[in-house]
C-alpha cells in the first residue's frame, strides 16, 4: 500500500536543507518517528497495540542531491516477537524549492500489510488511516524540526 503526505513550510530551500540534514545527523529524525509512534527512547520507540508492545527500528540514509531537490530514505520496521504482525514502512522523505522563502517537505512510502488477504482487507477498512494519519504526524513533527514551530506545516 502506498502512502504519502506533504507540507509547505515557510522556510528557504537552503535553510530547509541544512535543518534536514542536521536532523539526520543528530537523530532527531528517529526521535520524530517516535512521536509519531507515541512516545519511546532515543533510535527506537514502543508501539502499542492490543496490549502489545513492540520495538520500532528506524533506519536513516543520508542526506542526497538531485534535480534541484533534496532527500533521503527510510524504514520503520517493527523487531522482536510479533514483529510480522507490523507492516514495515520504507519511504522517502524529500524537500524542494516552493519559492524564494518556501520549501515542499514531502513523504512518500510503501508498506505491505501483514497477514495476507486479510490484512489487505484490514487495511482497506481502517490501517491505511492509521498509518496516514502516522505520516502525517511525523511530517508536522520532522516540519518543526525544521523551522523551529513546534507542528510547523501546511497541508497542501
Amino acid at each position: 500500500m502506498f502512502v504519502g503526505d506533504e507540507v509547505v513550510l515557510d522556510v528557504s530551500f537552503t535553510r530547509a536543507r541544512a535543518r534536514l540534514a542536521s536532523l539526520a545527523r543528530a537523530g532527531l529524525l528517529a526521535s520524530a518517528s517516535e512521536g509519531a509512534y507515541s512516545a519511546g527512547v532515543t533510535g527506537t520507540s514502543r508501539v502499542g497495540a492490543l496490549g502489545m508492545y513492540r520495538v520500532v527500528q528506524v533506519h536513516i540514509c543520508e542526506l542526497t542531491e538531485r534535480d534541484g531537490s533534496s532527500g533521503l530514505a527510510l524504514r520503520w520496521e517493527v523487531t522482536g516477537p510479533g514483529g510480522a504482525l507490523f507492516p514495515a514502512l520504507d519511504a522517502d522523505i524529500t524537500i524542494r524549492p516552493a519559492g524564494e522563502q518556501a520549501t515542499v517537505l514531502a513523504l512518500a512510502g510503501a508498506y505491505r500489510p501483514p497477514l495476507g488477504a486479510f490484512g489487505r482487507k484490514l487495511d482497506r477498512a481502517i490501517l491505511h488511516r492509521v498509518a496516514a494519519a502516522t505520516v502525517r504526524n511525523f511530517l508536522r513533527q520532522v516540519a518543526g524540526g525544521i523551522t523551529g514551530q513546534p507542528g510547523d506545516g501546511r497541508a497542501t
